[in-house]
């Protein structure tokens, strides 16, 4: 038997790590339960208790060219623990003998320091601090030893999650005076950094009567998600030996010893053409990504710009990016998943920082010219935040000092000017990208042809042919 804790009763974990540990208790002799753990004081562990920690996944989409819509019970949830309510109960999990793992979901804002939290609280306020509190329980019953120290893989969306939470459970050690054999002992838990990569839309809104015939009971906890599944996790491979995610078919989780080209890809390419398709889709009229796949204007935009500007960036092997590419096209054409482009938009300026914006100076490094796409992608964000301008009907949600920027930069009709000023902002971008003569002058002319003409999609050609 090999036992899990869970900080996390959301969607995404409930789509996720407990569905791979499902298909691992099926295909292989894991023979695991996971004990979940509410994080914050409102949840759905009380739900869980009463379906008894059991609920319906359902796959939608297509995955390899298959059409793929089924679904199956998901009953590896043993425990379900609210610690504010039972905190004993919570320390309790970490008496268990059998206990190896750690995993977590409590959203980016979740791997932080309080310095405000309190060892003594029950529980603390933080998710490192009610870890901390658990680790401490586990370090106490077992006196330290050293065969009962944890796997602990975090699933949260932030770079290198694995050594931040261990950073700031170390710094919770400081603050709170806890003795220096424990924090010998911390260090020799195991924490990874992680990658994770699946839609998860959550509960069905629609055709309800579709998913409840299929049901044994009625289930209000159903989760949809999409087909494909990819889990990095960045560690040593003897990981395989308590955790044998290599013997699974269905599912694509890895063990390696640096997740760092997954992530750019993942950042890159798919992150990156959410971000791309943002302000051209929005200004084209289209308002979902499963729209802009359907649209023959955006799809050739799309795909020109991953195979001729985005893919050629990266310094990688072309095939397996191309391969990952031709999944996030799959993906995005998923029917089932109505993901709003206008919802995407939230923060859009410091998006194509991180992930457009690499893509873009590193094509201009490697081949000595400005990539036309993703910069008519970036004049289309600048036309996008130019709202008394561009007459587009969706909100701005951004940072206030950025929209209060383009705001008064749109005041003055000078295109060029408005490319020099948002170039030369460094607050946008972390550097001064008008020193990149050849940036300013093609990014004029794509702004110019977008200002000049009613519609993107002819303003588009006209820049492309301005440039050739």
């Amino acid at each position: 038997m090999t036992d899990s804790i869970q900080f996390g009763e959301g969607n995404f974990l409930r789509a996720f790590v407990d569905y791979c540990l499902q298909i691992l208790n099926h295909e292989t002799s894991f023979s695991g339960k996971v004990d979940i753990i509410q994080p914050l004081p409102n949840g759905l562990i009380e739900q869980l208790k009463k379906q008894n920690g059991k609920y319906h996944l359902f796959h939608e989409g297509v995955l390899q060219g298959k059409n793929i819509r089924e679904g199956q019970q998901i009953d590896c949830v043993d425990e379900m623990v609210n610690p504010y309510k039972e905190f004993d109960h919570f320390l309790k999990l970490a008496e268990n003998e059998n206990l190896t793992f750690v995993f977590s979901n409590t959203t980016e804002a979740g791997i932080t320091l309080d310095n405000e939290d309190q060892f003594t609280a029950r529980p603390a306020h933080s998710f490192p601090g009610k870890l901390t509190q658990l680790l401490y329980h586990r370090f106490k019953t077992f006196n330290g030893d050293k065969s009962k120290v944890l796997q602990i893989i975090p699933c949260e969306l932030i770079d290198k999650n694995g050594t931040k939470l261990k950073e700031i459970i170390l710094e919770l050690c400081e603050i709170w005076k806890l003795d220096n054999n424990f924090i010998s002992w911390i260090h020799l838990n195991h924490f990874y950094n992680t990658l994770v990569d699946r839609i998860v839309p959550g509960f069905p809104k629609k055709d309800l009567n579709f998913y409840k015939k299929q049901l044994p009971f009625a289930d209000k906890l159903i989760v949809t998600c999409e087909p494909f599944f990819l889990w990095v996790i960045e560690g040593n491979p003897k990981l395989l030996e308590i955790f044998p995610v290599d013997q699974l078919n269905n599912i694509d989780v890895k063990v390696v010893p640096d997740l760092g080209i997954y992530r750019t890809r993942k950042v890159r390419i798919l992150n990156g053409s959410h971000t791309v398709l943002v302000p051209v889709g929005l200004l084209h009229g289209t308002l979902t990504v499963s729209e802009t796949l359907q649209d023959d204007f955006l799809k050739n935009y799309l795909s020109q710009t991953l195979s001729q500007e985005i893919i050629p960036s990266i310094d990688f092997d072309r095939q397996p990016l191309e391969d990952y590419a031709q999944s996030v096209l799959e993906r995005f054409s998923n029917p089932f998943i109505v993901h709003q482009l206008e919802s995407i938009s939230l923060n859009s300026i410091s998006k194509f920082k991180v992930r457009v914006l690499p893509s873009l100076l590193s094509y201009y490094k490697k081949e000595g010219k400005i990539p036309k796409n993703l910069t008519f992608a970036m004049a289309a964000l600048i036309f996008f935040y130019g709202k008394e301008i561009s007459k587009h009907p969706h909100p701005l949600k951004d940072d206030p000092q950025n929209i209060l920027f383009f705001e008064e930069i749109w005041k003055n009709n000078e295109i060029e000017k408005i490319v020099s000023e948002t170039l030369s902002n460094i607050a946008l971008w972390d550097q001064n990208l008008a020193k990149i003569g050849p940036l300013k002058d093609t990014l004029t002319q794509a702004l110019y042809a977008i200002v000049t003409h009613d519609k993107i999609s002819e303003a588009y050609p006209v820049f492309k042919s301005l440039t050739s």
